[in-house]
């Protein structure tokens, strides 16, 4: 990828125009992290761009962006700008297309991510970006009063990338991110959403609940329940601990996973009922709330003699030639006798015994001459 993006970065300079990898990508080169996609910032317009790639995919003119496709690969392209009277505390009211890169970094949240990378591969670094990466601080580039002010999401931003770097928050970012943090209630639930996503997957989380909590953000977040939170590994049963279901856009499979890990964090998660209906994934992730051991619900959920009801050795079909009748609403509760049979250990789970069991207590006079 980094190559492609090297070509370019070459393409742009032969109309003319300059052009850097920015943000995440050099940052994360630079940390010898895993890399995250490749952003460019350039002095071509989004209509210069559509002039020079064919491939054009998204343009938000507003912004000055463009998102292109080139050598099969998705590049998010934006235009140097300077950023004017931002509203509702996330979004400039005005941009204004600049000349330099010196401009267009001053715009930006944190001097971490303002460090560039050139056609060359050279780094460019024009506001202290290494010195902060290598002393692990975030800081940000403007003065942290505006800058929060301006975009109040920087304050999830900042403890986004303290959590996942491990990095420290600069003092006086602190202070103001404390003065500040009841404009995260401007900022809309998605957006909040995904910063704390991020913070809640990393393998470092106990730091950004911990930032969280010593910053009194919260109760700002609408998560109170957060100050007294289990610190668990899985981004999931950290968000089924914080009552937030009604607070935040969840998609179905995680409502679902929420609300059955709250549901049955209390149960027996080693009992084969349990482990039947709601699943090994589900007991699991409660597992890790209560005192049980994974490994233990790995082994017990293998030899349940049942996953499912497609499992039954003897399917519905053959149940209603057995008892001559047609499919109806008989073959629910019988189905839930014998996954209840099976899994109490009363039935085998073999064709030739099920059959029987069937035929001596469901096989009536009354269904005999249906």
């Amino acid at each position: 990828m980094f190559e492609t993006a090297i070509r370019l970065l070459e393409k742009i300079n032969s109309y003319g125009y300059t052009a850097y990898m920015v943000g995440g990508y050099p940052r994360d080169l630079y940390l010898k992290r895993t890399f995250t996609d490749i952003d460019i910032c350039t002095d071509a317009t989004p209509m210069e761009l559509h002039q020079i790639f064919s491939e054009v995919v998204t343009t938000n003119s507003e912004y000055g962006s463009v998102t292109i496709v080139f050598e099969k690969t998705k590049f998010e392209i934006t235009t140097f700008r300077k950023e004017f009277k931002y509203k509702d505390h996330r979004r400039p009211e005005k941009i204004e297309y600049v000349d330099t890169l010196e401009e267009d970094i001053k715009r930006r949240d944190f001097t971490i991510n303002t460090l560039c990378i050139d056609k060359d591969g050279n780094q460019i670094d024009l506001i202290g970006a290494k010195q902060d990466l290598d002393n692990k601080i975030i800081r940000t580039v403007s003065n942290p009063k505006i800058s929060l002010k301006d975009d109040a999401l920087r304050i999830l931003r900042a403890i986004r990338f303290a959590t996942t770097l491990n990095f420290t928050i600069e003092p006086k970012l602190k202070t103001y991110i404390r003065k500040y943090g009841h404009l995260l209630k401007k900022i809309s639930k998605d957006r909040k959403k995904d910063e704390l996503d991020l913070i809640f997957s990393s393998p470092n989380k106990a730091y950004g609940i911990e930032l969280l909590n010593s910053l009194k953000l919260s109760d700002y977040l609408e998560i109170p329940n957060l100050k007294k939170a289990k610190i668990t590994p899985s981004m999931i049963v950290t968000w089924a601990q914080l009552d937030a279901l009604d607070k935040y856009n969840f998609n179905a499979i995680e409502k679902e996973s929420i609300r059955k890990i709250n549901e049955v964090k209390d149960k027996n998660l080693l009992d084969n009922h349990v482990l039947y209906n709601y699943g090994l994934y589900i007991c699991t992730m409660a597992a890790e709330l209560t005192e049980t051991d994974k490994q233990k619900i790995n082994e017990k959920y293998a030899r349940i003699p049942i996953k499912s009801r497609l499992d039954i050795a003897i399917s519905p079909m053959e149940i209603c030639e057995l008892l001559n009748k047609e499919a109806g609403s008989f073959l629910k509760p019988l189905l839930s006798d014998l996954e209840n049979q099976i899994l109490d250990g009363k039935l085998s789970n073999e064709k030739e015994e099920l059959t029987n069991y069937i035929i001596n207590t469901y096989k009536t006079e009354e269904t005999i001459n249906s």
